[in-house]
């Protein structure tokens, strides 16, 4: 009988784009995880973005961080734009006192506005394409 395992964050896709909000607290076997998943499910769906909701999230400390900006490189080696959504003023803050960067993530104030990034930027890149 197969195990079943609560502790997953769902991915949804939303046109070329891939949905997650992160909505428990994220441990190191869960981290894993969530990376190895989303990684099979940009393979398998051939997305062209990626958006992370940490409107959830209460504190975002030095391991989420490392984690966001981990999946974001991963991400971007598989040819995926990732786009931050949800952060609120006291996380942002923090991470500002802190110094902490999030290399190759963009941001966006909510859900609305980091699909609108993300289709100006793919659609950016096609028209790149087509040129070249």
């Amino acid at each position: 009988m197969k195990e079943i395992d609560y502790e997953q964050i769902p991915i949804l896709k939303i046109e070329d784009f891939l949905i997650t909000s992160i909505q428990i607290p994220l441990h190191d076997r869960l981290a894993v995880k969530f990376q190895r998943d989303l990684l099979q499910k940009i393979e398998k769906t051939k997305a062209k973005g990626l958006v992370i909701d940490i409107t959830a999230i209460d504190v975002v400390d030095s391991f989420i961080t490392r984690i966001l900006v981990e999946i974001a490189k991963m991400a971007k080696l598989m040819g995926v734009k990732t786009v931050l959504v949800g952060m609120r003023p006291e996380i942002a803050i923090t991470l500002v006192e802190f110094g902490v960067e999030l290399e190759g993530i963009m941001t966006a104030l909510n859900l609305e506005n980091g699909i609108s990034l993300l289709r100006g930027v793919t659609n950016e890149t096609n028209e790149e394409r087509n040129v070249g």
